[in-house]
């Protein structure tokens, strides 16, 4: 896909099924058996069967691989299976390899799919605890051995610089936490329906690492989500309204690095995401004003910030009054802040029901939304858009 000029992906796929398992702190079962729940339940949404499927996309994070899932959810041949790699920064882009796939014939339905036990078994907040040596990771060695150790920390860097150069201080953030915390007390699925919080307590709650307090981190999940994409002639004879893949783009910028991209020239944004941003306005022709809901990537509050204005919602450095006007519909689910860390596949499921009129926040007519994966790493997101 070139980042000069428009693609031709847009309208040749679409989202016609979503499941998931509960979202929860102790699954209680082994990630292969959350994987093969969520698959199954988006199958059933999207009217089709194991024998449908001919193709799997996940993260490189994932341990339960393409066969073991096929086998254990009666899937037969497989004509294509895909795995993309940076953790969160993944999870559009699971639906673009889908997409891909379909639009050029290589499969017929593919099903993307994200499951594991984050809170139970491996906790990614707590840090770096073993890293086999690699390319990738000697970048770490700049950071690791003066306690830049975990996600948080990273973040904060970052996060320091952004309050510094516009004049801002850390409660700011509180507006991201507070808005998806709302979405997320109205939605049954959430870990924390029922439970609002206030500016007050987000700025009441402990540090974390300076300037990010605890309400500024997402959760930390147990569970499994899985979509199923499929071309758009097929959808329409499907049982759901289907979510048109409008555009899908990925991103990663100059002198990019996972997390820890400190030697860039500017600290007070996300580069990978403006590559994104650029690719899918440009894909999709749209505008953000043309934006009826966005399911922003929400892991830290400060990078939805840095979001809204990479994709040109505001201006630099006026995220936050952005948000705290409810400019825009934002993180309706509640976010992973608020109804599930899933590295970002809960927060496409969203979409695809603001799509479908069925969100349990739903904004009146959504017939676009922009959906984006993880930040600070190399990236993606989704315009998706309601049929005709």
């Amino acid at each position: 896909m070139s980042a000069r000029k428009a693609d031709t992906l847009g309208g040749r796929a679409a989202i016609v099924g979503i499941g998931a398992t509960e979202f929860s702190k102790d699954s209680g079962r082994s990630e292969l058996k959350l994987a093969v729940e969520a698959v199954q339940a988006a199958l059933d949404d999207a009217g089709l069967t194991p024998a449908d499927v001919d193709g799997l996309v996940t993260f490189t994070m994932d341990t339960s691989p393409e066969i073991s899932v096929a086998q254990a959810c009666g899937i037969g041949d497989l004509t294509f299976f895909s795995r993309v790699h940076y953790g969160g920064g993944a999870a559009c882009a699971t639906v673009q390899q889908a997409a891909l796939a379909v639009a050029t014939g290589v499969a017929e339905v593919v099903v993307c799919y994200r499951a594991f036990n984050e809170r139970s078994g491996r906790r990614f907040g707590s840090g770096v605890q073993h890293r086999e040596p690699s390319a990738e990771g000697a970048a770490l060695g700049w950071s690791l051995p003066f306690g830049l150790l975990t996600p948080a920390s990273w973040v904060a860097m970052a996060a320091q610089r952004y309050l510094y150069a516009y004049g801002l201080k850390p409660e700011v953030f509180g507006h991201v936490a507070v808005t998806d915390r709302r979405h997320a007390a109205t939605n049954p699925a959430a870990y924390f329906h029922g439970k609002p919080i206030t500016l007050a307590e987000h700025a009441a709650s402990r540090w974390i690492v300076e300037p990010l307090r605890l309400l500024d981190c997402c959760q930390e999940t147990d569970g499994g989500q899985a979509i199923v994409v499929t071309s758009v002639e097929r959808a329409r004879d499907l049982p759901r309204p289907p979510a048109v893949i409008t555009a899908a783009a990925q991103g990663a910028g100059r002198g990019q690095e996972q997390m820890t991209s400190f030697y860039r020239d500017d600290l007070t944004g996300l580069p990978e995401m403006g590559v994104v941003a650029r690719q899918l306005w440009r894909s999709g022709g749209l505008t953000p004003a043309e934006i009826d809901v966005a399911i922003l990537y929400d892991h830290f509050t400060p990078f939805v910030l840095m979001q809204l204005e990479e994709f040109g919602f505001c201006g630099r450095g006026e995220a936050a009054g952005f948000v705290a006007e409810d400019a825009l519909p934002l993180n309706t689910h509640g976010g992973q802040l608020g109804e599930a860390y899933l590295h970002g596949m809960n927060g496409i499921a969203e979409a695809v029901r603001q799509i479908r009129g069925t969100s349990v926040n739903q904004v009146s007519e959504a017939a676009r939304a922009l959906v984006t994966a993880g930040t600070g790493v190399p990236t993606s997101g989704l315009l998706l858009g309601a049929d005709g």
